[in-house]
């Protein structure tokens, strides 16, 4: 993979056969989330072979990837003396544990009270190779998901944990859980109508005959 930071252009070489490309750009750029992956195929800043290709679109093996990242917005990140669940430190890492309904960085619309301002007032470095809105973030937490993020204090942490979780020598495991309600017990058609099958509402069988 090589980088031509005059275009922030990034080219590599698919060379799985049947693999989608948007499942290989996030396997290529595990900074990136799946969504953001999309957004770019979508309107046109990932090329294949020179071409515009959809998400869904599958290797045949050995074609060329372009992925023209757009140029971050000027955007003033402050620290912020926000709560933090520090489950480990040193001079490379912090290790927290985000905390449901925290937003891990800042983006449209949201500048205020996420795990990079609460990073920026207890770290007094951070990395800085995903930009000034991104200081410290290897990897990601959707906004409604708790659990433990590896946050990089300087450069050398954050490229030595990217390349960790490329190549699957780092994992992540999630758990869920899920609120079960019991069913409604089965009823019977006599607990449901049970004057249509009392004996007295049943019809006579001489009913049924044909009347003169």
């Amino acid at each position: 993979m090589s980088e031509t930071p005059a275009e922030n252009a990034v080219t590599c070489r698919m060379d799985t056969a049947g693999e989608r490309l948007d499942r290989f750009l996030a396997r290529m750029q595990p900074e990136l989330t799946r969504s953001h992956i999309q957004k770019l195929i979508a309107s046109g800043d990932v090329r294949v072979d020179g071409r515009a290709q959809k998400a869904g679109y599958k290797s045949r093996g050995g074609e060329t990837v372009t992925l023209v990242l757009p140029a971050p917005e000027a955007t003033e990140v402050l620290p912020e003396d926000l709560p933090l669940d520090i489950l480990y430190e040193d001079e490379d890492i912090i290790v927290v544990n985000k905390a449901r309904g925290m937003v891990v960085h800042p983006a449209a619309g949201v500048t205020h009270g996420t795990l990079v301002n609460a990073l920026l007032y207890h770290c007094k470095d951070l990395s800085g190779i995903n930009g000034e809105i991104r200081p410290g973030i290897v990897h990601r937490l959707d906004k409604d998901t708790s659990g433990v993020m590896v946050c990089a204090k300087n450069d050398r942490a954050h490229v030595s944990l990217a390349e960790q979780i490329k190549e699957k020598t780092a994992t992540r495991t999630y758990r869920w859980q899920a609120r079960c309600y019991p069913l409604p017990r089965p009823r019977t058609l006599r607990q449901v109508h049970p004057r249509r099958m009392s004996p007295r509402n049943r019809p006579h069988p001489s009913d049924s005959r044909p009347h003169d």
